[in-house]
């Protein structure tokens, strides 16, 4: 197919969306993936304790959340148990009383960020409504690094104030990795296909792939923010406007570390533990989630970059090493490394999921606009409300391909 009505860029959940909604219209077209493998940061794999999802594990605003229908129309299991944030585990690390302390801390600068959202000044750090010297600060900016992938002093008051959840969240038994890829198929596709140049510069948009040279009568282009920003898709002519929207937009970073457990009867199911409240480079420890005997650990911001910079099994040994802080050397023994994510490193995502920095609030709209009603973008960092999540990408991918078979009627 070296010739198609409309060609989409990235087949992750935004990229399958719009592919979904080119196959149902008659228009041709063709879905183009540089991996081997459908579902971009969302990615299950198998392991002996069953499915466990590497990137997105977690259907957010699940009661208003488009993926739920569509997962259950796969055949695959919602799973509606409580996430385990606010279930935090009894530990000799976080007192009772600490935690308390801890969730007035968060809901003071909750309150602040959106206070000063309504009043509509100018963008600035969300670092700057957080109290100066507070003893909470440094958990505070832990909490951002696992939320937002960056600390608050990377992150825009205005774009995080723009989010919306309505705090219900479920999962997919079978993973989440598992569902998107499992959208896939509604029309031609091909993977290992890195795309590296889009020229709109005549009567038709040509593509330079991997594969060999394509052209379309549009684009949609659904791929992560740093393979725009550093040029890992090129555009001629250039389009300088994306490339700074992209630049200020640009993925945090959340890894995460399974281990198994030996005596899964030491820890209760779906609780929360941080090895060290006290200090932002931590890990937020997920035990047993949905009752296995496994260990899931999130690390954040500059400290999960730091700990890929240090190479493989860096940051699993930074979780164990947690743990033993928190419960003794004993239980060094009774752990084991399941696996360990690098999203940083990924050529074909470069981080986890988009936050805005500060003063760049309304780079996702610069991002998202059409470009001479033939390109058009999608994406988690095209969402004005449902950034960093699958159903966020997901939505902009169907408002994408709307527009592109608009503008080709």
């Amino acid at each position: 197919m070296d010739e198609v009505d409309i060609a989409i860029v990235g087949a992750g959940a935004a990229g399958l969306a719009a592919a979904e909604a080119v196959a149902a219209s008659g228009l041709t077209g063709v879905l183009l993936e540089a991996r081997d493998r459908l579902g971009g940061r969302a990615h299950t794999i198998p392991s002996p304790l069953g499915p466990i999802d590497l990137g997105c594990e977690w259907l957010h605003s699940a009661d208003q959340n488009p993926l739920v229908a569509k997962v259950e129309a796969l055949g695959l299991t919602i799973d509606k148990t409580p996430p385990p944030w606010a279930n935090v585990a009894d530990n000799p690390v976080f007192s009772a009383k600490e935690r308390v302390a801890f969730g007035e801390a968060f809901q003071a600068l909750d309150a602040r960020i959106e206070a000063a959202a309504r009043d509509g000044g100018p963008d600035r750090p969300a670092s700057d409504l957080m109290d100066p010297g507070g003893p909470w600060n440094p958990l505070l900016n832990a909490f951002s690094a696992f939320y937002n992938g960056a600390e608050f002093d990377q992150v825009s008051l205005h774009d995080y104030a723009a989010y919306k959840d309505t705090e219900v969240n479920w999962r997919v038994a079978e993973g989440y990795g598992t569902a998107i890829a499992g959208l896939g198929g509604k029309l031609p596709t091909r993977l290992s296909c890195p795309v590296t140049m889009i020229r709109h510069d005549g009567p038709r948009v040509e593509l330079e792939t991997a594969l060999g040279a394509l052209s379309a009568r549009a684009v949609i282009v659904c791929v992560p923010t740093p393979i725009l920003a550093l040029g890992g898709l090129r555009f001629m002519p250039a389009l300088p406007d994306k490339l700074d929207a992209a630049a200020g937009l640009p993925l945090g970073l959340a890894d995460k570390v399974f281990l198994t457990l030996d005596e899964p009867e030491m820890f209760a199911a779906e609780t929360q533990l941080y090895s060290d409240p006290h200090v932002t480079a931590t890990g937020a420890y997920h035990l047993r989630p949905l009752h296995k005997p496994m260990i899931e650990v999130f690390l954040g911001g500059a400290h999960a970059r730091a700990l890929e910079g240090q190479g493989p099994g860096a940051a699993a040994t930074f979780a164990i090493d947690g743990l033993v802080g928190v419960y003794g050397a004993d239980i060094r023994s009774k752990v084991h490394v399941l696996a360990e994510t690098h999203w940083a490193a990924d050529p074909f995502a470069g981080g986890s999921y988009s936050h805005a920095l500060p003063g760049h609030a309304g780079a996702r709209a610069v991002l998202t606009a059409p470009v001479d009603q033939r390109l058009f973008f999608a994406g988690e960092a095209c969402s004005p409300n449902f950034f960093s999540t699958a159903h966020g990408a997901w939505l902009t991918g169907q408002a994408a391909a709307r527009e592109a078979m608009l503008a080709l009627s």
